[in-house]
């Protein structure tokens, strides 16, 4: 006995399994980030150096710890000292895995 149900019209459906949002995996979720812009001078890309505090490994005093990454900007619309978001991306030279997504403070 299969477990199909019969409509008025008298075709057969499958029951409905309704899978809940909270139960699919979340999959691509790309990292942002929110970093300043320290160099323009290339040609569409842009260089943003985000800090971050953590604290230290031995003594526990918050420290800064910086890194620079290579973001694509388009329209090379950014100058040196704006506040940048930019997201993780597909590799799109030797060192530019990230792009610019807004410019929060010019």
């Amino acid at each position: 006995m299969s477990e199909e149900t019969v409509t008025t019209e008298g075709t057969a459906t499958a029951p409905a399994t309704q899978v809940q949002q909270s139960d699919v995996p979340k999959r691509h979720l790309r990292k942002t980030r929110v970093g300043q812009v320290v160099s323009n001078k290339m040609d569409k890309t842009i260089v943003v150096a985000v800090v971050r505090r953590v604290p230290h490994a031995k003594f526990g005093k918050i420290i800064k710890r910086t890194k620079k990454f290579y973001a694509h900007d388009a329209q090379n619309a950014c100058v040196v000292g704006d506040l940048v978001r930019i997201e993780e991306t597909r590799p799109l030279s030797r060192l530019k895995r990230w792009q610019l997504v807004e410019v929060l403070k010019h």
